[in-house]
């Protein structure tokens, strides 16, 4: 099988033997490999945080690298979260609970190690943000991507390149700093019947999402206990837990790791428990230290037609093409800031 899969690839990099054969449909992972060195994005040092597990049981590294969500969302969870790193306040702490298909969760597991000064208590109404128009280029609604600042119609132009992007959990969603948003969308009544415009914005729980773990609500969480998804996107929480950044590098560290068997996948014997050595704002290593990224723009050409792709697989390995993607499905890409 793997042998097969191999070959397949190859075979989509390979040109047509003759001027009258079509070329092979690149895949998105060739479109994203393809796309010019402007449309991609540094991401700046001070929106990672980078979190070393300790060794594994052959000694090798265990790094965990997390980017920060962009203003104007979750800020004052990620505020704390600057503050926990700089107090070095996760350090020998742990990762305490693994759920399969849902999520490792981080933190203090006794519950008993002091806060640093300054965290702020975050009110549950900055889940949800109002909608503006500066804080999209494009919105993304029944499969059509539409300049922000305009009216968003039901139905996409006929030269839209996108074929269906039908999110179950919201009408419309857009992408900035490399994170995918949902949105709510209702009809303006000044504006004519078919005029649709945004209301309101939260970011999502995709794969490798990063959480803040809280207790009953009307607590919202310092940001001290911290999750990844490593599962099936649990939309569902959306709006009901912050949503603070998305792994980039290292979730095969958290996603690998043995399965709690206690309640919630919560490690039962402290032997369990998988030790954190360090906890840092990639500002506060050292610049050779510091991990360098880079993410596709979703407002480029290749990032139109790497989701396109996603949604409509034509590649030598695909037989029939999806006709949809929701946004999980749709990963903005990431690769180190040095690949060229």
């Amino acid at each position: 099988m793997r042998q097969m899969l191999l070959a397949a690839a190859a075979a989509s990099l390979v040109l047509p033997a003759h001027a009258d054969e079509k070329a092979p449909i690149p895949s998105p992972g060739e479109i994203a490999a393809a796309a010019p060195a402007g449309d991609w994005v540094a991401i700046a040092p001070s929106d990672l945080l980078v979190m070393d597990l300790t060794p594994d049981a052959k000694g090798k590294p265990r790094r965990v690298v997390i980017q920060l969500m962009p203003p104007p969302f979750s800020q004052g969870w990620i505020s704390n979260i600057r503050k926990l790193a700089a107090a070095r306040w996760w350090d020998g702490t742990s990762v305490n609970r693994v759920q399969d298909n849902y999520v490792a969760q981080w933190g203090d597991a006794t519950e008993k190690k002091a806060l640093p000064n300054g965290l702020v208590a975050v009110p549950e109404g900055e889940y949800v943000r109002s909608y503006a128009p500066a804080m999209f280029s494009k919105v993304w609604t029944y499969g059509a991507p539409g300049d922000a600042i305009k009216p968003i119609y039901p139905s996409p132009p006929a030269s839209s390149p996108v074929t269906s992007y039908v999110d179950p959990y919201a009408k419309g969603y857009a992408f900035a700093g490399g994170f995918p948003f949902a949105m709510t969308i209702k009809f303006d009544p000044n504006a004519g019947s078919l005029v649709r415009r945004p209301e309101t914005v939260w970011p999502i729980h995709c794969y490798g999402a990063v959480g803040v773990g809280r207790n009953m609500s009307p607590d919202t969480g310092s940001g001290a206990e911290l999750y990844a998804v490593i599962g099936h996107a649990p939309r569902h929480l959306d709006r009901n837990i912050a949503v603070v950044g998305r792994v980039i590098s290292g979730i095969e560290h958290l996603s690998s790791l043995p399965r709690g068997t206690g309640d919630l996948g919560f490690y039962e014997d402290a032997a369990e428990r998988v030790p954190i050595a360090s906890i840092r704002l990639a500002t506060d290593l050292t610049a050779a230290e510091q991990p360098k990224f880079e993410y596709l723009s979703t407002d480029s050409d290749s990032f139109a037609r790497y989701a396109d792709a996603r949604a409509n697989r034509r590649d030598p390995f695909f037989i029939t093409p999806a006709g949809g993607a929701d946004i999980c499905n749709i990963p903005v890409p990431i690769r180190p800031a040095s690949a060229k």
